[in-house]
Parts: C-alpha cells; structure tokens; sequence
C-alpha cells in the first residue's frame, strides 16, 4: 500500500498574494496620482499667465495696469483677493510679474522697447508679457528624483489698438 500523502489545502494562499499585491498597487496609484497633479497644475500654471496676458492685452489702459494682470492670472489660477493674494488651493504659488513693452520707436519712452523678433510682423504695435510659477512638492520622495519642482507659464499678446 501506497502512503499517499494529501497536499495541504490552499486557503491561505490568496491572502498571502493579497499581502504582497496590494502595497505594489497601492504605490503605483500613488505615482500615478503624483505625476498626473503634476501636469494639472503645469497647466493651470500655463492658462493663468494666459489670463492675465489676456487681461492686458484687450485694451492699452489694461496694458499698463501690472497689478490687474498680475490679479487677472492669480484669479484664473484659483487665489482669492481679500486684502491680498491668498490662494488656498496651492500654497505655493508664486506672485506672477506682468509687463509692457512697445514697437513704436517713435513714442516717449516710458514703455520699454521690445524684442527685435516681435516687432517683425507689427512694428508699431505694444505687447504684454505674464510669467507665472508654482513649486510642486511631490507626495513621496522617490530615488533619483527632485522632490520639488518650480513650474513656469508664460504668456505674451499683441495689444489690441
């Protein structure tokens, strides 16, 4: 007579798979959740400088009007103007910086010249230029990584005359 030895049952053995599948996909959705917030806010970045860009650009007073441009692209950015900037959303929005510049060569020159290259297409024209950026701090600090990242938008637009 054969000793026919019976293989243990398996019932542990799904949660023992359990046990070492989770923490993996659970750090996957993390990175993934991490990069994707990381191209959100790249984004939102990019569309406030075009806000405050096209704020400034809709009139010549609104051309010389920094501080609106600046509030136009906070704005769009999620911040709150209540005797200042606030922007609870992301704390770490930087103040954006608005400027003018000109053309027309023959105007006083209380408006800065602009670059030869836009000057090209229109040589009398007035243009406006928005930078914005935020610092992005990662979820997790991961290996070989940055942890932090300043993001940047940039918008210029002709004035319209």
């Amino acid at each position: 007579m054969k000793d026919r030895r019976r293989w243990p049952s398996g019932k542990g053995q799904s949660a023992v798979e359990l046990a070492i599948v989770v923490p993996v996909l659970l750090l996957v959705l993390v990175v993934i959740a991490d990069f994707a917030r990381v191209f959100f806010v790249s984004i939102a970045v990019n569309n406030a400088a075009r806000a405050g860009a096209q704020y400034g650009s809709e009139k010549a007073q609104n051309a010389s009007d920094s501080p609106g441009m600046e509030l136009a692209a906070s704005t769009d950015f999620g911040c709150v103007a209540s005797g200042g900037v606030t922007c609870p959303n992301f704390p770490n929005w930087n103040t954006p910086t608005a400027s003018q510049c000109t053309c027309n060569v023959t105007t006083p020159q209380t408006v800065t010249l602009c670059a030869a290259s836009y000057c090209t297409h229109a040589p009398t024209a007035n243009y406006v230029t928005v930078n914005t950026s935020a610092t992005y701090n990662t979820i997790l600090n991961y290996p070989g990584i940055t942890s932090s990242y300043t993001l940047t938008g940039q918008a210029i637009m002709q004035v319209q005359q």
